[in-house]
């Protein structure tokens, strides 16, 4: 049977037929613009007595709000203005601004519309193929949360939600900095056809700058978190429009999508340093250089090979004398990260001595915070929690492969430190140093005729309109390097370029470790993954790094060489890496 209108959904209807309303019978205009509304508010004041609280333009009437009379934060009790010694000013200035823009109506107008109101539906409709994903639905981590939560799987019209965030420069002045963060958050009930589309990505919050917020992004989270408490513990009414029904409308952040910095902001977990990868934790094999300085995963993906391989025994490839014996490190659940944080007394930034105590257990483990997504109920079950950005990490693999063969200067990772690294970890003669001080080529780096040969060949590349930028203007053909390239452009270049650009440059063992390097990023990223296919790319990548481990120099083994490791786990968990 067709139910009435619940409050809110008649709200939402009647502001969409108050949009179309006319001013008065036999008008043109079916709205008011700002300007107007200011003249008519204008006129109306001065009508009135001089002590009326009429407002007088659109401006004042927005800023109207509950909180507005607040001199302390609500959550922490800290000062919400400054303290202004010596100024004859009486405005107030505060320490920091926030824009927030509630979510929950916004998933209310999902069912309401027409336009929305099924496809909310598709994923639970949606007929799977076996072992085939094209859907995050059919991913093994969606299949988890149903099980786990199955009250909450039963109404297929609950949403499945996304978060991402980023910081940019929103005002392009040179020599200033800038950082402002919005906060992202989408539905995953969608099919394909809606996913990313900037209709259905909605901007939650808006941390303005000038700075980055860090590890206290956090604080401008807190309504964020509350709503989605709201929305998995007691629900909000919302109205099926196709069904002609009321029901109570829940929603579940699925997990978090970041660059790698960003990913520590969310996550609590430091992204720099020995500790850098949030799989290995305390398990890692990195360790420092002695002459280069920087933290290398050299030699660390032996580990992850079949017991009986032979690169675990190899002793003069990669470390001299050094033997592989230990297994991988298992992949650690939600709720044992959970109980790790909680044992070592890690704080919420919210918390007012967070600062000292979390700073103090920083020192020995990886931990900087107590993440504030901890809070919500459900997030110690989920599979994965905060992913692995491809693209982004793509893009560093990318430069750090190419910048290295093309030994560009400033940011190729041969350098005369690498080559004392070489000679103190490594048993490879062929590099050794010479008599007058120089060092010998490296089979992995081009000649200058050879360069001059690739830049030729790129200048007359062509791919179709808006496939990807014009290469021909990233070319610096002086130093024989890149510039300008997106993430988009880079990851065309890797999958598409690369094998071809060093078929005849590079020797047949350098070219084939690059090549396969490039296939697997291809294969990661496809439309509809097979779950064979990610099974074999786990088996794979460990034997391409350690490829490339005995080609390349210590230094070049850096965090994002080494995370490729876990995107294949990542995909086969989570589902396709296009929606992550």
């Amino acid at each position: 049977m067709e139910e009435d209108l619940n409050l809110e959904s008649q709200r939402l209807y009647d502001l969409l037929q108050a949009v179309n309303a006319k001013l008065y019978p036999g008008s043109s205009l079916s709205q008011l613009a700002v300007r107007g509304y200011n003249q008519m508010m204008e006129l109306l004041k001065e009508a009135l007595p001089e002590d009326n609280i009429v407002l007088d333009s659109y401006y004042q009437t927005k800023k109207l709000g509950d909180d507005e009379d607040l001199t302390s934060c609500k959550f922490c009790g800290y000062e919400r203005y400054k303290h202004r010694v010596g100024s004859h000013k009486r405005k107030l200035v505060p320490y920091k601004k926030i824009y927030y823009f509630p979510l929950i109506p916004i998933l209310r107008r999902l069912d309401a519309s027409h336009a929305t109101d099924v496809d909310m539906r598709w994923h639970h409709e949606n007929i799977q193929e076996e072992g085939a994903m094209r859907h995050l639905s059919d991913s093994e981590a969606w299949k988890h949360f149903n099980e786990t939560h199955s009250v909450f799987a039963a109404e297929p019209r609950n949403v499945r939600l996304g978060l991402c965030t980023d910081g940019f420069q929103p005002f392009a002045q040179p020599g200033r900095k800038y950082s402002s963060w919005p906060v992202i958050v989408t539905p995953y009930n969608f099919p394909p056809r809606m996913f990313t589309k900037e209709a259905y990505m909605f901007l939650t919050v808006i941390v303005p700058g000038p700075d980055n917020p860090k590890q206290k992004i956090d604080v401008y989270l807190q309504p964020l978190i509350k709503e989605l408490t709201l929305l998995w513990e007691t629900s909000v009414e919302a109205f099926d429009i196709s069904k002609k029904e009321n029901f109570q409308l829940r929603a579940a952040l699925m997990w978090t999508i970041n660059d790698f910095p960003a990913y520590s902001m969310l996550s609590g977990w430091s992204t720099g340093g020995n500790l850098a990868c949030p799989y290995c934790m305390e398990e890692t094999q990195s360790f420092r250089l002695k002459h280069g300085g920087k933290t290398t995963w050299f030699d660390s993906h032996s580990i992850f090979l079949d017991q009986n391989h032979p690169f675990r025994r190899d002793r003069k490839n990669f470390l001299k004398g050094h033997i592989v014996t230990r297994p991988p490190p298992t992949v650690r659940t939600g709720e044992k990260i959970l109980n790790q944080t909680c044992e070592l007394g890690i704080r919420k930034v919210t918390e007012l001595d967070a600062r000292e105590v979390n700073k103090r257990i920083c020192n020995s483990y990886g931990w900087k915070k107590r993440s504030i997504f901890w809070d919500l109920s459900y997030w110690s079950s989920n599979m994965i929690r905060h992913n692995l950005d491809v693209m982004h990490i793509e893009k560093n693999v990318f430069d750090n492969v190419f910048n290295t063969v093309l030994n560009v200067v400033g940011k190729t990772k041969d350098n005369p430190k690498a080559h004392l690294d070489i000679a103190k970890y490594c048993d490879r003669p062929q590099l050794a140093r010479n008599p007058d001080g120089s060092y010998p080529k490296a089979a992995y780096t081009i000649e200058k005729n050879k360069k001059i040969v690739l830049f030729d060949w790129l200048e007359g590349v062509k791919f179709p309109d808006g496939y990807v930028s014009n290469m021909s203007r990233c070319l610096d053909t002086d130093k024989f390097k890149l510039f300008g390239m997106k993430i988009h452009d880079c990851h065309v270049f890797m999958q598409r370029l690369l094998p071809i650009a060093f078929r005849e440059l590079l020797p047949s063992n350098v070219w084939r470790a690059i090549t396969e390097l490039s296939l697997f990023f291809n294969d990661l990223t496809s439309t509809v993954l097979q779950v064979v296919d990610l099974e074999r790319l786990e088996v794979h990548i460990p034997q391409i790094l350690c490829k490339l481990e005995r080609l390349f120099p210590l230094g070049f083994f850096n965090s994002m060489e080494h995370l490729p490791m876990y995107l294949p786990y990542e995909a086969r968990i989570a589902g396709p890496v296009q929606y992550r």
